[in-house]
Order: C-alpha cells, then structure tokens, then sequence
C-alpha cells in the first residue's frame, strides 16, 4: 500500500519534492491556475481517473495534480501556502483551524466504508470478550482512533483494553503469529487477515458514517482567485465517481498504476471506500448528522485526549459549502 499510516492522524507518509513546469522555449514558464496536492489513498488516486478521462478539461478546470509521497507534506505544503489545494483529512484540517488558518473543506472525496477495521481471533465474539486482550495499532493513527470509537459504542474505554503500538503492517504480522488477540488495521491487511482464517472483523469504519471524511481543502485566497477551476474540478470529481461506480475495472487500471500495484489487488480498496456523489457531498458539507460539522467535536476530542491538537478549531468556518452548490447547478 500504501493507505495510510499516519505520523499526523488519518494517512500515511511518503515525500515527493514539489516540480515546477518549465517552458522549452524563451517564454515565461505556462502553470496550471491550481495546484493541488494528493498522496496515497483511493479517494485521492481517483484525481488520476479525472484527469486521464478528461474531465478537467470537460469542465474547464485548469488543474495541476502534485504528487506527495509523504502525506503529511502535503499538509504543511497547503498551510504554508505552497498549494492552492489539497487532499487531506478531516481531523488533519482540525489542528490548522484551530490555528486560525484560512482554509476551506470544498469536497469530500469519500469515506472509509470497510477498509478499516478491528480485526479478532475467533474466540473474540464480542466486546466483551476483548476486554483484557492486547490489541496492536499504530498509535494516534486512524486505527487508534476506529477502536477508541469502537470502545466507546460498546461502553469501554483505552483503559479496557492493554495497547500495543505496532506500524500497520507489524501489527498484522504480530496478530498473523498470534503475538497479539486483536489488531487494528486497514485493507490490504484487513483482506489478508481474513483471507487466512485467522481473524475476523469485530467492528469496521463501516460502523461509524461519517467519521472518516477524506477532502479537498483548499486556501481561501485561492478560492476566490480561481472559483471557476474549483467549480468545474467539483463537476470532474462527479463524473469520476460515475466512472469508478460503473467501470470499476477501467478504474482501477489507472488507479493503480498510479501507487505501482496490480489492478487485481488495487481493487480490493474500492467496496471499503465509499466515493461520494454530488448528493453526499451536500449532504456532508451541510448540516446532516454526518456531516463534517456535525461529526467535528467527536473528532476534535480525541485529538484534543490525546494532545494531538492545540485550541479549539471553528467546523462552520472550516467547510464552504458553495463550490459544491454552485456545481449542482444545471
């Protein structure tokens, strides 16, 4: 993979140095009105689909995708004013805000929808059967934050269960050997537990709508200067989640490429990624009860319970609705 293993909160890390686009000829150098960085998780890897399908193009969207093999770049890129927009996390925008950084959610790409999960022994049939167990995750990830919520839908707590911090792919390992009774991972791992028979999914991203929200965020100043890009990038992410949806096949053909995987095992990732249409994302950019407003304090408080986050961020101020409104227009 890939995904996501996060040094920040929700994705993974790998760095690639930002290009720029230089002319052949004496003029000055042609660049793309908008920069936007994204890294490596389906719903971000789908912006390849848009543009080798032409839909930047359809919808007049003058669009430069930067590639960042490190996530978590790509978000001091974005609050550094180096991109216009990027493709990042809920809970990672949560910290700028509280900042009082000048940034806008304008899109959700998708939400995980499976492809994170709690993974068990046999014998765990329930949350009450976890308790006392040790469980590996990788700390302050996504996957710490799946099983706090886990914990609290089923009345437990951290302090329930004994926490051992594992990358993502050593804590599937130690399960896979037995070292540990639970592990808290996400796809391709997820699949691979259970293609074994030696576990099995107790709780998924499935179980908590909402929660795991994958966007574009944009600068302010950025929106104003290139409205027009932004609009018809929101109308290309719509025809790209119709692409996906239709030719899932095709899909992940380009989609793969992209991250060096077989098309076969990248398609593992779509069932557990929930790519949002132009519904959703009004949905979710508005005030519905799983929407980023809506779902920004439970966030917010495990970042703020485990020191990940200083102040408190503004949700209203951090979401602008009217890119997206202004795209559902016919």
């Amino acid at each position: 993979m890939s995904l996501k293993s996060l040094p920040s909160f929700f994705r993974p890390a790998w760095v690639r140095t930002l290009a720029l686009v230089l002319s052949c000829s004496f003029a000055a150098p042609v660049m793309a009105e908008v920069k936007v960085g994204l890294s490596d998780w389906p719903g971000w890897v789908a912006w390849y689909v848009a543009e080798q399908k032409g839909f930047f193009k359809k919808y007049g969207a003058d669009v430069k995708l930067v590639w960042f093999a490190n996530y978590t770049d790509s978000i001091s890129a974005l609050s550094s004013g180096q991109l216009d927009a990027n493709s990042q996390t809920w809970s990672d925008t949560l910290g700028p805000l509280a900042k009082g950084l000048p940034l806008k959610t304008i899109l959700v790409n998708d939400n995980s929808a499976g492809n994170d999960a709690v993974m068990v022994n046999p014998k765990i049939k329930n949350f009450a059967d976890l308790k006392g167990k040790t469980v590996a995750l990788e700390q302050f990830s996504i996957s710490h934050f799946v099983l706090a919520t886990a914990l609290a839908k089923n009345g437990m707590t951290q302090k329930d269960v004994k926490i051992v911090n594992l990358a993502a792919g050593d804590a599937a390992a130690a399960f896979l050997a037995g070292r540990v009774d639970a592990a808290v991972v996400w796809n391709p791992w997820v699949n691979q537990i259970q293609a074994s028979g030696k576990g099995n999914a107790l709780f998924t991203s499935k179980d908590m709508p909402g929660l795991v929200p994958d966007l574009l965020v944009a600068q302010e100043k950025a929106i104003k200067a290139h409205r027009k890009d932004f609009v018809g990038m929101v109308k290309a992410w719509y025809d790209t989640e119709k692409f996906i949806r239709e030719q899932p096949d095709e899909a992940a053909k380009i989609m793969s490429k992209v991250v060096s995987m077989k098309p076969e095992d990248y398609k593992i990732f779509l069932p557990g990624t929930r790519f949002f249409d132009e519904k959703a994302n009004l949905d979710a950019l508005g005030t519905s009860p799983t929407s980023l407003q809506a779902v920004g304090p439970t966030i917010a408080k495990f970042l703020a319970d485990n020191k990940l986050i200083e102040g408190k961020p503004d949700f209203a101020k951090g979401v602008d609705a009217s890119i997206a409104q202004e795209a559902a227009k016919k």
